[in-house]
This record gives C-alpha cells, sequence and structure tokens, in this order.
C-alpha cells in the first residue's frame, strides 16, 4: 500500500500522540528551558516526518527521518534527566521511553524500507 499523505504515516500518528502527552507532562514545570527543550525536540519528531515526506525525494525523506531519529533521542536522553531531576516519577518516565522507543523503532523501520 502506498502512503499518499503523511497524516496516514503510523510514525508520524504516534509521535503527535506522544508530543501531546509531553506537553501535558511539563505543562506545569517551572523549568521553562527545560521544558521548553523536551517540548520542542518532542514536535521535531513528528515534523521532520511530515516535512521529508512532502520533499521531491526518496534521499531527502529519508534523511528528514534520521532528523527525526534523532530527536526521539533526544527526548529520550531528557526523559532520563526528568526522572532524575524528579520531574517525572520514575513510573512516567518509562512509561514515555517505552513509547519513544517503540517510534524509534517504527521510525528505523520506515528508513529500512526507502531505497534510494
Amino acid at each position: 500500500m502506498k502512503i499518499l499523505r503523511f497524516e496516514d504515516i503510523i510514525a508520524w500518528q504516534k509521535a503527535q500522540d506522544f508530543t501531546v502527552e509531553v506537553y501535558s507532562c511539563f505543562k506545569d514545570n517551572k523549568d521553562w528551558d527545560f521544558r521548553n527543550q523536551i517540548c520542542r525536540a518532542a514536535v521535531s519528531i513528528s515534523n521532520n516526518i511530515a516535512e521529508g515526506f512532502d520533499r521531491s525525494s526518496k534521499a531527502d525523506f529519508r534523511r528528514f527521518l534520521f532528523m527525526s531519529l534523532g530527536s526521539c533521542s533526544e527526548v529520550k536522553s531528557m526523559l532520563y534527566l526528568a526522572e532524575r531531576l524528579s520531574y517525572l516519577s520514575k513510573e512516567k518516565s518509562q512509561e514515555l521511553i517505552a513509547v519513544i522507543i517503540e517510534i524509534s523503532k517504527i521510525i528505523l523501520g520506515l528508513i529500512k524500507s526507502i531505497t534510494i
């Protein structure tokens, strides 16, 4: 099945849902710099998928998927830090890390499926 719109990409859908959850978890956090950084990184995941999909080549799409994967790693790293700083409980941190690992695996599968 050929994907015709970025909105149909499972990784994009899950990344959007994940970002809403990240915003919810940190909306009351007083550490503005931390909150801003993790929210921006989370937003970048789905935005890079969307932007890459609408580029003119498979190579560009792959490049943007790798950027999206990098944002996943950034968010994951910040989630570990959020737990250490007591911004999130261990349980919530592990729950979100499990989701970001799943999204990363989906993106990796998408990267592997694109032949240049």
